[in-house]
């Protein structure tokens, strides 16, 4: 079975609320779908959302890479040989991970049913069920709590806060929804680099010694600040996990070894998909250091392979997956069921995936 065609479209979802970090503000899942169809007719799905302030991709560039760069050396290669199309597929340009994760997913799509089983299960996983948290979006404390209260009304046990702005307000945020959830609810914090490394060990020190518990805090120093956020790491108790620090299997080899955080966030589209993560997966394993699995403004497709990758490896302990939970629809038909905080794994082959509007049924 040999890549026969390669196409890009658009799909634009609303989000039932705006998505509001340190870094920005969003109100639609706008990405870039990608699907790939073999000469039998079968038909592998990828998505990248354009996340300018941390992949440096847009929707142009994006379509752009895909279309021009990509696709070329893809297009006549067996699907079976996915070392070779992996290899392809990561030379044909640097950097653009979004991209090559949309293209990515596609090709272990395709493989999958090639196989006739679930990706999970073809990655040598047999996990059914994960739990996700929700992301609580940075506004006003009342409104944080609200919506924190929300979100346990539907089920969620672990919620993920958004916060980097301000630092006493910060505290206040977290403090306020800590009272108000009560203390079996896990609370992760994330800073999305808007704190600096000797404000974040003041902010984490104060929230522990106010007795307030924290599953993690997330990514609180600038992406390049390999030293502060070492200095962090080792001034507080709370575990540090690294996000948008670590892209590559290097980056992840260079913060273990550098004790730089304690846990490391997987994104899809940060490695440039399934491939490259599961090499940071690996290199985790072998440093017995636990991953996150997480995703961007991502709908059910790029969110699908996240979790596929996450029912099939263990050192993949937490998942922040939350992305179908905020849209206000899903266009999509198949896949593992996104059922609040729980998500079960198909069992159709691949993703699971079988009908994306913007390219008809297939």
């Amino acid at each position: 079975m040999k890549i026969a065609k390669i196409e890009t479209a658009e799909v634009n979802i609303p989000l039932v609320t705006p998505f509001k970090t340190a870094l920005r503000t969003v109100d639609s899942v706008n990405d870039i779908v990608v699907g790939i169809t073999a000469d039998d007719g079968q038909t592998g799905y990828g998505e990248a959302p354009p996340t300018a302030v941390i992949t440096g991709e847009t929707k142009g560039s994006i379509r752009c890479a895909i279309e021009e760069f990509i696709a070329p050396p893809l297009i006549g290669m067996e699907i079976e040989n996915l070392d070779g199309i992996m290899k392809a597929l990561h030379k044909s340009m640097i950097k653009n991970t979004s991209a090559k994760a949309a293209v990515d997913m596609a090709v272990y799509d395709l493989f999958a049913k090639t196989c006739g089983k679930p990706l999970y299960k073809v990655l040598g996983g047999s996990k059914g069920e994960i739990e996700t948290d929700l992301t609580i979006s940075v506004n006003e404390t009342e409104e944080m709590v609200k919506d924190s209260l929300l979100a346990i009304q539907q089920g969620f046990r672990i919620l993920k806060i958004k916060v980097g702005k301000e630092g006493q307000k910060d505290v206040e945020r977290i403090k306020a929804i800590r009272q108000a959830v009560g203390p079996d609810i896990k609370l992760r914090i994330d800073a999305n680099q808007g704190w600096s490394a000797k404000d974040a060990v003041r902010i984490i020190r104060k929230l522990e010694d106010m007795g307030i518990d924290m599953d993690l805090v997330e990514q609180p120093v600038s992406a390049h600040d390999f030293e502060g956020m070492k200095l962090v790491t080792s001034q507080v108790q709370t575990p540090i996990l690294a996000d948008e620090s670590v892209f590559s299997a290097m980056d992840a080899i260079h913060i273990i070894k550098e004790r730089a955080a304690d846990l490391i966030n997987i994104k899809l589209m940060k490695t440039g998909g399934i491939y490259e993560a599961l090499k940071v997966c690996a290199i985790a394993e072998c440093y017995e250091v636990e991953c996150m699995i997480g995703c961007m403004l991502e709908s059910k497709i790029a969110v699908s392979a996240a979790a596929h990758l996450a029912a099939a490896k263990g050192i993949i302990t937490r998942a922040d997956l939350d992305g179908p939970s905020l849209c206000s629809e899903d266009p999509y038909s198949g896949g593992p069921a996104f059922m609040g905080s729980r998500i079960t794994m198909n069992d159709e082959p691949g993703l699971g995936i079988f009908k994306v509007p913007v390219f008809g049924e297939k």
